[in-house]
């Protein structure tokens, strides 16, 4: 009996020493974020990306990242993920970013590590991690050039009503 119980205990050490390495391990999805009080954003069109530096795995970012939102200035989730040679996960770094700091989306291969780097426009959009080059992109929503677009649809507003203006004070004119 006593061997039983010996045999049966180390067993169990076997089964459950993994454990909390298989736990840990696992990605971390949408199913677990939890939904906290929706609050007001800080500013129109503000949106809030995972945040952290340097954590071990995509997991251990997402599960600790700070609940707050992105600056006005910056428009897109970053995400850089650091891999070994066997690709594994060393370190995963996400943070709010700029158009500018989004311009090298890819992945670099060295003698020992891969990094993979990508760029995305929406709330909680950096959710996963670029594991190599067709995930290390720069996605987007809208036009890149929304600042030229504006400039357009401004002039072109602007010709419409000084056509128009021209045309009334014409029709005014010979009246």
């Amino acid at each position: 009996m006593e061997v039983y119980l010996k045999l049966t205990g180390i067993l169990l050490g076997t089964i459950f020493s993994d454990w909390p390495k298989t736990v840990l391990s696992r990605d971390f999805t949408l199913g677990d974020i939890v939904q906290l009080h929706p609050s007001a954003t800080p500013h129109p069109g503000g949106f809030k990306c995972f945040i952290c530096e340097d954590a071990e795995d995509n997991y251990s970012c997402n599960r600790w990242a700070p609940d707050q939102y992105c600056p006005k200035d910056a428009r897109f989730c970053y995400t850089r993920h650091q891999m070994n040679a066997e690709s594994e996960s060393v370190s995963v770094t996400k943070r709010c970013a700029s158009q500018e700091e989004c311009a090298s989306t890819g992945c670099i291969q060295d003698e020992a590590h891969m990094v993979c780097t990508s760029c995305c426009e929406g709330n909680i959009c950096n959710l996963p991690v670029p594991w190599n080059e067709t995930a290390a992109i720069f996605s987007t929503t809208s036009p890149l050039n929304r600042g030229i677009r504006e400039s357009s649809e401004k002039i072109i507003s602007l010709s419409i009503f000084i056509f128009m203006l021209n045309n009334f004070s014409y029709c005014c004119a010979h009246h």
